[in-house]
């Protein structure tokens, strides 16, 4: 066993796991810009106990949902938004290994980047201990937020959700217009705008493609026109 690295002690005790090999945690810390060893092959094999561990929270959760309800659901939870939102509440980019390039870039606050460490964390758990350990990581991690989500608002997605409320009030649908795109082809970031016209609401969303940001923008919207109508607002 490795002498405990006291840089790790307030993420181990977020995950509330300790490792019995530091290095395996360093390493899914360890973005390919820094070097190797680094993270890439774990977030591989992380992402695979993501996707089976909240597959089966949503299984065990929700009996009544079928198949394409749960996977809705499911790849709200695990997308590249939710898992560098749940990196942030860790404060994973304390802990992160960059290279020159990517700290000057502010590396360590990018979504994909944190979303990676995150399913490589998971990896390293489970490298380090056994599948069992890294699953009660995530159920740890996500818990929460399985626990609620009120499956009559959610079991849709949410661009499908904002199209179906505007066409029970006999509103046009949405326009989605990308506002900003940067990053290279394999690591893009887009800010996308949804406008719903007469009703004056113009939100936003940002992701890693130009989906994720459509569906955040979407999602803020829905909001905004819940407390629209709730508030019996007049349309200009």
């Amino acid at each position: 066993m490795t002498q405990p690295d006291s840089r790790f002690r307030r993420l181990c005790q977020a995950l509330d796991y300790s490792f019995l090999e530091q290095q395996l945690l360093r390493q899914a810390m360890t973005h390919r810009s820094f070097g190797s060893p680094n993270n890439e092959r774990f977030e591989f094999v992380g992402d695979s106990i993501l996707n089976y561990t909240v597959a089966r929270m949503l299984y065990d959760r929700f009996p009544s949902l079928t198949e394409g309800e749960l996977s809705r659901l499911r790849a709200n939870l695990v997308n590249q938004n939710t898992l560098a939102e749940i990196a942030h509440e860790l404060k994973l980019g304390d802990y992160l290994f960059l290279g020159e390039g990517e700290l000057k870039s502010g590396g360590f606050n990018r979504p994909s980047i944190l979303a990676d460490a995150l399913e490589a964390t998971f990896a390293a758990v489970s490298f380090d201990r056994d599948f069992m350990a890294a699953e009660n990581v995530v159920r740890g991690l996500y818990a929460s937020r399985v626990a609620a989500i009120d499956p009559t608002k959610h079991a849709k997605d949410a661009k499908t959700r904002l199209q179906e409320a505007l066409q029970a009030h006999k509103q046009p649908l949405p326009k989605y217009r990308i506002l900003a795109q940067s990053g290279e082809a394999h690591e893009q970031w887009f800010h996308v705008g949804c406008d719903l016209g007469d009703l004056m609401i113009e939100t936003s969303g940002e992701g890693g493609s130009r989906r994720a940001a459509e569906q955040q923008a979407a999602e803020v919207a829905l909001d905004l026109l819940e407390q629209h109508f709730a508030k019996g607002k007049k349309i200009r």
